[in-house]
């Protein structure tokens, strides 16, 4: 059986910018690959280095001499288990702060992933810290460990607020389970996620005011000092003040908001200096609309179009589309013209800065269509190495399909449109025709297993994908996906 419906268009007009690469020239996007690769490992290993590097200089600072008892054993394996924790923590911090190179190393979507795989390990040690410290606290003093922690609460000045930390942090971690926050809305675990940095704060005291652990001269209260310091300071300058400075240069403010299909909107703005926004592929954007009932609630979208129509002044127009998934998408198709835009970004690795090979698959389903749409107006490769795939039940999900047409013309890549239901049995990506065919993504792009593979739709079919694309021979560093989601 032939594939599904195939649109193959060939070489034509290059968009503004694009060159092709002179035939029998170097591969730059492997280069630029082994580049991020390298850039991860060493933040890796810094990670790493900071765990190990905060309990060195414990022991370098006499901890060591702790072990000589029992009670003072425990007292010591407390003390590496809290800094450790404390370590992981302020991990969490950086990885959540979006900074720029964490971000363009390994993606905005892999660095809230490792973010939350560090929540679980850094709350058992900093429980293991506060029972161990009790027990070997009440060891030397004969009493058991809640007693002791009931003395540490009443009687040491700061201990109170490190119990109150604890209890943030089990908050911040089982409000984090999957199957927990889905039974809220963002709004209220987001305002919870928030007692993280509170639970920080609430730690910090009692770590230099108790028990001489960062006293005066040591190296350790430089190490710590330094640490909170910068880190404070990333989160202030990357979560705050670069998306307030954003706001106020690029002044942006909706234009029009044009049906689409029934459900989805395109929101044209209107803006400022919008030639910085130029070039960011499908990475995303968090909107925030400054209407009643919209400005408190943010918004991550990928621009579905570059910014277009600059002047002297790099005045333009740029557009991102919106499908009613919610009651937050649902009140966007409303938002009038005039509304003011606050937005920060671009975030991700959703683009070119990803590539590894000169050929590029992208495949989206659905309202994941329109990142890909903004991804191939610029992103280079020569006529004939691109090839795009577009999921939908029906044509009419296939949204911007003719402005992707359009592109694919211009630019010599190859389209398919891979329309109907679901197959009944079985996960697969494909419609029932091509799965029960037996149809695989190779069927569509025999080169896959060298080229970059962009993928973005529903969650569970995009695993679908990926798992069809690793089958085929693409390497991990070659695949593309990213949750915009929370």
């Amino acid at each position: 059986m032939n594939p599904p419906l195939q649109s193959t268009v060939a070489a034509g007009p290059r968009a503004p910018g694009v060159t092709n690469r002179p035939p029998g020239s170097a591969d730059p996007f492997r280069a630029q690959s082994r580049r991020r690769l390298l850039r991860a490992d060493v933040l890796t290993v810094l990670a790493w280095a900071s765990v190990a590097g905060a309990v060195a200089l414990w022991l370098a600072d006499g901890g060591a001499s702790g072990f000589s008892s029992l009670s003072g054993s425990f007292t010591a394996v407390g003390i590496v288990a809290g800094l450790a924790g404390m370590d992981l923590v302020v991990l969490m911090l950086l990885l959540a702060a979006r900074i720029p190179v964490i971000d363009t190393t390994v993606g905005h979507d892999r660095a809230l992933e490792f973010h939350r795989k560090l929540g679980k390990p850094a709350l058992y040690l900093l429980l293991a810290h506060g029972i161990l410290i009790a027990s070997g606290y009440g060891m030397a003093e004969g009493l058991d460990p809640v007693s002791e922690a009931v003395a540490l609460w009443v009687l040491v000045p700061d201990m109170w607020l490190a119990f109150v930390s604890v209890a943030l942090f089990v908050a911040v971690v089982v409000t984090s389970l999957v199957g927990v926050r889905r039974r809220f809305p963002y709004e209220f675990w987001y305002a919870v996620h928030l007692l993280t940095y509170a639970a920080v704060l609430t730690a910090i005291p009692h770590q230099f005011s108790v028990g001489g652990l960062f006293a005066q001269g040591t190296w350790q209260r430089w190490y710590w000092l330094a640490l909170c310091i910068a880190t404070g300071a990333a989160l202030l300058h990357y979560r705050v003040l670069e998306p307030l400075v954003a706001t106020f240069r690029h002044q942006l403010t909706v234009s029009r908001v044009v049906p689409v299909t029934p459900g989805v909107v395109s929101i044209e703005m209107k803006g400022l200096h919008l030639r910085d926004l130029a070039r960011s592929g499908g990475r995303f954007f968090i909107w925030r609309f400054l209407a009643p009932g919209l400005w408190w609630h943010p918004h991550p979208f990928s621009l579905s179009a570059e910014p277009v129509q600059f002047d002297a002044a790099g005045t333009g127009v740029l557009r991102i589309t919106v499908r009613n998934l919610g009651h937050g998408s649902s009140q966007l198709a409303a938002v009038k013209p005039g509304t003011k835009v606050a937005v920060e970004g671009p975030y991700g690795l959703f683009s070119t800065a990803a590539r590894s090979r000169s050929r590029v698959v992208m495949i989206g389903a659905g309202i994941g269509i329109t990142p890909l749409r903004a991804l191939l107006e610029r992103t280079p490769f020569e006529p004939g190495n691109a090839t795009v795939l577009l999921r939908g039940h029906s044509e009419a999900e296939l949204y911007l399909g003719e402005e992707i047409l359009e592109l694919c013309r211009q630019r010599g890549a190859t389209l398919f449109h891979l329309t109907g239901p679901r197959p009944a049995g079985g996960p697969s990506w494909l419609p029932e025709t091509a799965a029960g065919a037996g149809h695989r993504l190779a069927s569509y792009v025999p080169d896959v297993s060298d080229s970059d593979v962009y993928i973005c739709g529903p969650a569970a079919w995009a695993r679908s994908v990926l798992h069809d694309a690793r089958a085929a021979g693409a390497g991990e560093e070659q695949l593309h996906y990213e949750r915009f989601d929370w």
